[in-house]
């Protein structure tokens, strides 16, 4: 009795099951080291800002904000506020300082459309700064959040609701025939399965969030095209890690997309209130470039999107190209004889013989 239900234990608890629990204990506490690491203690760190203020006093107000104690802006002077105004809805700059010598009154600008939590970061640490001066702050939103996206954080949602079906979707097609590896039609008919997923829920996500929500503004159209390219990006990218290591493929897949990129992406968080490590590699990731630019579509008339459409991109190509290539070497070398064929084939004719 005893000795069954040891080798009963035995085959339950297989060396390939006890390495996959492994790997996902090491996920759970990646996960909780990733999220924590970067959103426990949010702190401002070289924010880009602007001054605005007539001849000397411009450096001057420079040079006391760049610096103050950890470094929290990156602070520039610029000519004027049209050109203060312009920077930021071009997104160079996350808000500005605009000095008034006449009175006591100065004017700090800031765009929640890029995060509600930076810009009341902004406010608070000028607030402080004019209040030591003996001056006050009246803040202006240059671009302002739908007042049905709270915190600006809808943006983010879109961009991982895109990433999770997209890493979904690819591991099921992955798994369905029991994981077995791809063989270049198989590869190219998942890659096409994931073409008509991307454009159905880019689709679908950016009218739920857009007109049925009202969550965010801008063009339904360029949401679109978005998710369409965030979802065939990730789910390129799971195929082909699949290819590459099996169903650990997967768990890397959920280490890249979910453990790395979404704490870096900037949403709960922008970029300039994480911690340098998750503010490195945010703008490279799928959530980060997506959330990124779902930002700019919503808030700021479309601008600064080519870095992180070529990042979706390079993680779109990339993938399938490496899904494709994996696939075409599996079967060209599932396709050669082994070592002792062609003496069996010759031994086997001989005997006939």
């Amino acid at each position: 009795m005893k000795q069954s239900t040891l080798s009963e234990v035995k085959d339950a608890v297989t060396r390939r099951a006890t390495m996959l629990v492994i790997g996902v204990i090491a996920l759970q506490l990646l996960f909780i080291a990733s999220f924590v690491g970067a959103l426990h203690e949010p702190r401002l760190k070289d924010a880009a800002f602007g001054v605005v203020a007539p001849g000397a006093l411009a450096e001057q107000t420079v040079s006391r904000l760049n610096e103050l104690r950890g470094s929290p802006l990156d602070a520039r002077a610029l000519a004027d506020e049209e050109t203060a105004r312009k920077q930021i809805v071009n997104r160079e700059i996350d808000g500005a300082l605009v000095v008034r010598p006449v009175g006591t009154t100065d004017t700090l600008l800031v765009a929640s459309g890029g995060g509600r939590t930076l810009s009341i970061a902004l406010g608070t640490l000028t607030a402080a700064l004019e209040e030591a001066q003996g001056r006050s702050l009246r803040t202006v939103d240059v671009a302002p959040s739908s007042r049905h996206d709270f915190n600006s954080l809808s943006s983010f949602y879109i961009v991982v609701g895109w990433c999770v079906g997209a890493y979904l979707c690819a591991s099921i097609l992955a798994i369905s025939a029991g994981a077995r590896p791809a063989n270049p039609t198989r590869a190219a008919t998942r890659l096409g399965t994931m073409t008509l997923v991307a454009l159905v829920g880019g689709l679908g996500g950016a009218l739920i969030a857009g007109p049925i929500l009202g969550a965010l503004p801008g063009s339904v159209w360029a949401l679109w095209g978005l998710g369409a390219l965030i979802i065939f990006a990730v789910g390129a990218t799971t195929l082909a890690l699949q290819e590459l290591f099996g169903v650990m493929g997967i768990g890397l897949a959920i280490l890249l997309i979910v453990i790395a990129g979404n704490p870096s992406a900037g949403g709960a968080l922008p970029l300039p209130m994480l911690p340098p490590f998750w503010n490195a590699i945010g703008p490279a990731l799928p959530p980060g470039a997506g959330t990124w630019a779902a930002r700019s579509i919503s808030y700021f008339e479309g601008n600064d999107m080519t870095s992180s459409l070529l990042v979706l991109s390079a993680w779109a190509v990339g993938g399938a190209l490496v899904a494709m290539i994996a696939a075409v070497l599996r079967q060209r070398r599932d396709s050669e004889p082994g070592p002792g064929a062609a003496g069996g084939a010759t031994d086997h004719a001989a005997a006939g013989g």
